[in-house]
């Protein structure tokens, strides 16, 4: 019986897994998006947010926490001077999963994982929203004059 052994094994040993798991953080934390399959993204996932939650506290002990499980210095220090300032006032979510179709070889569901903060275009194209018809500069132009009309008849009447 299998009860409550719900991550998934990737069908490795725990040690090959946990090495594969710490290597793909620290790659992600390196180069701030990585490709993949769908399967290892999100058990990479539940494995790199916690630690990325973690490294907003800078303090020692934190510090020793995700060196432990990144066993990178180089990756500790990006994600300690960089990553947490740029997070720092996001309450989770931390990486976005963003599917790309499947492998050549094996017909493998593939995807790229990344750091949301990070996408520039993304960003870009959240912020540059605005709503344009063909018929708005027409429209425009012929209710403008006609609103200030309206306002000056509704106006004269007033004054008098």
């Amino acid at each position: 019986m299998r009860h409550n052994k719900k991550f998934n094994h990737l069908g490795r040993t725990a040690s090959h897994r946990n090495a594969m798991l710490s290597n793909m953080a620290c790659s992600l934390i390196k180069h701030k998006r990585i490709t993949t399959t769908v399967a290892k993204a999100k058990a990479l996932k539940k494995f790199v947010e916690p630690l990325i939650t973690k490294s907003k506290e800078d303090t020692t002990n934190s510090r020793r926490v995700v060196f432990s499980n990144l066993q990178d210095k180089f990756a500790v220090t990006e994600l300690f001077k960089e990553i947490s300032v740029k997070v720092a006032d996001r309450p989770g979510g931390y990486t976005r999963i963003i599917k790309t179709g499947n492998r050549l070889g094996d017909n493998a569901e593939m995807c790229f994982i990344e750091l949301v903060d990070y996408n520039e275009n993304m960003a870009k194209a959240a912020v540059k929203k605005t709503t344009r018809t063909r018929r708005s500069k027409k429209s425009a132009a012929t209710e403008a004059p006609a609103e200030t009309t309206e306002a000056t008849t509704e106006e004269a009447p007033k004054a008098e």
